[in-house]
Parts: structure tokens; sequence; C-alpha cells
């Protein structure tokens, strides 16, 4: 990436990113969660009714925690402000999503976020961006939750001014790439097909990035066709972990950690094994025509029993 060379980090690590403001409606919530497969394979499935319908005359719908990851799209969807440092958004990549939820979610809100850059690190022909967004509830001033969002950004690295690779984080090390998996047996496993309009559904949640849509912005960026957004797949597998072990209690979610492995396709199977430790629920997300391995991570519990 032209520029790379003359870019100072010591200029963007000392940067104040603008604060944000989000507001959604129960319109904004059951739309995200049709976007994610609710209802998808039964529109009336007990379990899963409640996020987009008041079943048995709920006063509010339900929101799924995933929904949290929409209040840090800003960040990426309108393009990242980063003085000193070039790069090409079309070739941007979600790398991994780290979410903890303080409080429930209200059916609807207005949200004020405050972004940091919590890393930045040179990779020779990318550039890894980490953005911190902590959401605050306008009304009570609560926070409500704390995304960390990783973005690879492919030819923006080289910008290292000495042998060493610059590096800089403001916090530890995520544990995701440590993650093992259990040699045994999952303790449940879920599938679930994606629709080949998956993407144009979730899209409509906020994250307009045309490499989701568009065949030719898709080509330039090395897919054969559009490719799903990372977070919906997220989406697939946490509502997959509430349905099979939270016994459908989204609050039951404390913190959900997710690396994108690997492509989606619209319409390709989704297949999500899930082991229980204590409290953490470890996951892995396969895509089942390719047998590849799409996401991995985990969801820390809140407390409450999963179900057995």
């Amino acid at each position: 990436m032209a520029g790379a060379s003359e870019f100072d980090p010591a200029l963007l690590l000392s940067h104040k990113f603008p604060e944000t403001t989000f507001s959604y409606s129960e319109r904004d919530v059951a739309i995200y969660s049709l976007g994610v497969g609710a209802c998808a394979s039964d529109a009336v499935d007990a379990d899963e009714l409640k996020y987009v319908y008041h079943k048995d005359g709920q006063k509010y719908i339900k929101v799924l925690p995933t929904f949290a990851a929409l209040l840090s799209l800003g960040s990426l969807t309108k393009g990242l402000d980063l003085p000193g440092l070039q790069y090409d958004p079309r070739l941007l990549l979600h790398g991994q999503q780290y979410i903890e939820l303080y409080k429930p979610f209200s059916s609807s809100s207005h949200i004020h976020n405050k972004v940091t850059l919590a890393g930045l690190h040179d990779k020779g022909k990318a550039a890894i961006l980490e953005i911190e967004t902590k959401s605050y509830e306008k009304e009570s001033g609560d926070l409500l939750c704390m995304n960390r969002t990783t973005a690879f950004l492919r030819g923006a690295g080289g910008f290292s001014k000495s042998s060493n690779p610059f590096s800089y984080s403001n916090y530890p090390a995520n544990q995701v790439s440590s993650v093992k998996f259990p040699e045994t047996q999952p303790f449940s496993v879920f599938e679930d097909r994606t629709q080949p309009s998956q993407a144009l559904l979730y899209r409509l949640s906020g994250d307009y990035n045309p490499l989701h849509s568009d065949p030719m912005i898709a080509q330039v960026a090395g897919f054969s066709k559009p490719i799903l957004h990372g977070l919906c797949t997220l989406g697939f597998a946490v509502r997959a972990i509430i349905k099979c072990i939270c016994r459908g209690d989204p609050n039951a979610i404390k913190s959900i950690v997710g690396r994108f492995l690997l492509h989606v396709y619209p319409g390709e199977t989704l297949f999500t094994e899930m082991w229980l430790d204590g409290l953490r629920v470890i996951y892995r997300t396969k895509v089942k025509e390719r047998n590849r391995i799409v996401l991995s991570g985990y969801v820390d519990l809140n407390g409450l029993t999963p179900s057995l």
C-alpha cells in the first residue's frame, strides 16, 4: 500500500477517536434476529419466536447477545479514521470479535459509544488493528457492553522503521488462539443451513460492505462470489449455544469470543460443535459442504446451570 513506509505509528496511537451514537428499535432487533437465522427452519420455533414476536403476550421481544456487535459496526462500515495509514477498505477482513455483556439489552435504546485504539501490529503484508468500543445507555448512563474488534488490513503493513515489526496492545493477548478442543465427543452439536440470501438479509442490520453483496467487489477481494459476514456466522453459532445449552435464555451469556478462520458462502450449512468446561462453552463451527472450520472460540456463562 502506497504510503505505508511513511506512516508514523505514534500518530495513530495518540489519535482520539470521535465518540458516536447508535439508536435501535424493536424492528431493528427483529431484523437482526432473522439475519442470524432465527426461525428460519421453523417459523414457530418455541425457543426463537421471542426474538421476532411478542410470544405469549410478552411486552417486549428478546434480544440476542450478539446484537451487541452492531454497536461497534461504525468503526468498520463507515471507514476507519486512521491518520497517516492508508488501506483499501475492499481488502479489510474481520479477524476476531470479543464481547463483554454487563446487562441485558432492552428491545429499543439510544446508545453512546466511546471508541479507543486497543492495538496496532505490523505483519509485513498487512496491518492488524484492534478497536475497543464501550457502549453506554444514554438515558441511564449505564455501561451496557464492550466490544473489541480486530481488523486485518491487507496491504497496509510494512510501516515498521526497524528490523523488529511494530506491535502495540493495551490489553493482554486474547486467549482464543490457544483454545484447545477436547478429544471427547462434543457435548452438543447443532446444524443450521444459511439461506442463499442470508448476507443480503443480514446487511440490513447495518453492515453494507459490498464484499457481501457485490460479485465484482468479492472477486477483487479474492472470492468467487460474495461471502457471509463473519458476525453473521458468529450470530448463528451463539444462537446454537443458547438453544442447546442455555435452555433458550439469551441472558445466560456473559462474554463471547469468536475467531474468524475462513469465509462462508451464503447457502452453506453450518455445523456447530460445543463442549462444556464448567461455565465456559468451547465451540467451533464448520461448513458441512467443505468440512472446513470457519469459526472458533468460547462463550462464558453467567453462572446459570447449563442444560444437561
